[in-house]
């Protein structure tokens, strides 16, 4: 194989003079899908005589980055590269077998529709007819003169009128009657029509523009080859999905991945070989520059405060997978995680949603009833989990969450590396009832500003077990935290709380204590803050 990757370029590379133009039929042969974007490739077979010659590919979309473009030739001498997006020759249409089907059902619906509405059209103008002859008869009847003709002849005018205006009104309503029942018969044809058009529609014919690609090859012998291209999209992508099962019997849980793959390149990926991939490509690929720090002195008058830096914080039903689905397991590169999925995958352009399944990750759970009375009436059940798996958890919407089997709930799922630790939420335990009630407050001035040096405050915490099992439970609450030296802050707990600062968060604390059922704990918190005079506490 002697094959090399060339950057593209948007302008003529100078090559040798070419013999023959030959067109060859490209199609996407493979994919790696990031977060956002993606990695095309598609190959092409080609026959060449010996000579020079100009492999000319029409089929690339519109908007494929021309300038991102690698090309690499088996079997031939790779020579200069050309691109083109407007002037385009046309390609011939490759509508598949089940397109053009779908495009003859709606083109032979189309003939009936119109067929039948001119068969109305006919039918109403006999009922015209009729209309008119009405108005002829009538128009007899109205005659000046009538009435001096001979009673004889004027019988026979008026029996004629009215055997000829029940002939009318009979050929008008049989008309009517006709017309309507054919329209109704032309209801079923359009919702015929309308759906076929639907059916057409599902199908994503590949209808847009095209960009043209023109390889320079150079062959010392007739020769069977192979042209590789590959390139980078933005219009792509993949979000990861997770059903977590907790089955408290067991203390495990089993999360179950998946993937949305989406795309809206302008053609379709049909039978290619997917790699989902969490690199972020699009993302920032180099790490942050650090300036000088050059400290200066100033008038206090003139200092203004700094801003402060932060950093990013960075429904439909699913169905649990088939026992023997095909899944795509990790690969690890040390970087990043890559998902080779096992099967061709077929992804139309701006439609389809597809979802693939990833291999499953299972852990040990410990479980908890977390109770934050602050902001809670009840209790939640809380799950531990280690992902011990080298995977990685991605962020995502789509994680559903289920308990013994039930549907509880759906929320976002953080991001967890391999070996982190995630606490799972499994939604409410409605008999594990909390309160929280300020007991006691005292403060000096009462008025809209506060001027009072000191303030005190009780406040008595209750849990209260209603179910009719035993709960590990760990209660959080918090007091304040002072960063001013003139603002000094005390606190007492009945009973101490077992961790204070939890997870690194100043004034959290922690309670950590098993619940019997019909069991009651309170936890009486006192806090006292002071400061100077004439200072005002916010």
């Amino acid at each position: 194989m002697r094959g090399v990757s060339l950057a593209l370029s948007l302008v003529l590379v100078a090559s040798p003079v070419v013999a023959d133009d030959l067109p060859v039929t490209s199609r996407v042969s493979a994919a790696t899908v990031y977060p956002e974007g993606a990695t095309v490739t598609r190959e092409a077979a080609f026959s060449a005589p010996a000579g020079e010659h100009e492999l000319i590919l029409t089929d690339l979309p519109r908007d494929t980055p021309l300038a991102s473009v690698r090309v690499a030739v088996d079997g031939a001498r790779l020579g200069g590269v050309r691109t083109r997006e407007d002037y385009v020759p046309p390609r011939q249409a490759e509508d598949g077998a089940e397109v053009q089907a779908a495009r003859a059902e709606v083109a032979r619906l189309e003939e009936a529709l119109r067929a039948g509405r001119a068969e109305v059209a006919d039918i109403r103008l006999e009922a015209d007819a009729a209309r008119a002859r009405l108005r002829f008869l009538d128009g007899i009847g109205k005659a000046e003169g009538l009435a001096a003709q001979d009673p004889a002849a004027l019988g026979d005018l008026v029996a004629m009128i009215g055997r000829e205006t029940l002939e009318a009104r009979r050929a008008e309503a049989g008309a009517e009657r006709r017309a309507d029942a054919a329209e109704r018969a032309l209801k079923d044809l359009v919702d015929k029509l309308s759906r076929a058009r639907q059916a057409l529609e599902a199908l994503v014919p590949e209808t847009g523009p095209r960009a043209l690609l023109a390889v320079a090859i150079r062959t010392d012998a007739a020769t069977e080859g192979q042209i590789t291209v590959s390139y980078t999209v933005p219009q792509a992508g993949w979000q990861p999905l997770y059903d977590l099962h907790l089955a408290r019997d067991e203390g495990r849980v089993r999360i179950e991945r998946g993937a949305f793959v989406r795309q809206d390149t302008g053609e379709n990926w049909r039978d290619i070989a997917l790699t989902l991939s969490t690199r972020r490509p699009a993302q920032q690929g180099a790490p942050g520059e650090i300036h000088p720090w050059i400290p200066r002195l100033g008038d206090p008058d003139d200092i203004r405060p700094m801003p402060r830096v932060k950093g990013d914080g960075a429904l439909m039903e699913i169905t649990a997978p088939a026992a023997e689905a095909d899944m795509a397991r990790p690969e690890f590169d040390g970087l990043s995680v890559r998902y080779a999925y096992p099967a061709p995958v077929s992804v139309a352009t701006g439609a389809d949603r597809v979802r693939l399944m990833l291999s499953p990750i299972e852990a040990d759970a410990e479980i908890e009833a977390r109770a934050v009375p602050l902001v809670d009436e009840t209790a939640f059940l809380m799950a531990r989990v280690t992902n011990s798996n080298e995977d990685v958890i991605l962020p995502t919407s789509e994680a559903r969450f289920y308990l013994d089997g039930r549907y509880v709930g759906q929320r976002r799922l953080p991001f967890a590396a391999a070996g982190a630790e995630m606490a799972l939420s499994f939604g409410p335990i409605e008999g594990l009832t909390l309160k929280r009630v300020v007991k006691t407050r005292s403060e000096g001035d009462r008025g809209l500003i506060n001027r009072a040096s000191e303030r005190r405050e009780t406040v008595e915490i209750t849990v209260e077990n209603l179910t009719g099992e035993s709960w590990p439970v760990t209660l959080l609450d918090r007091v304040p935290v002072s960063e001013e030296d003139d603002l000094r802050i005390t606190w007492n707990a009945r009973p101490d709380p077992d961790e204070t600062d939890v997870e690194d968060k100043r004034g959290i604390l922690a309670w950590r204590f098993d619940l019997e059922p019909g069991a009651r704990r309170t936890i009486t918190l006192d806090t006292r803050m002071s400061w100077p005079e004439g200072k005002v506490l916010r």
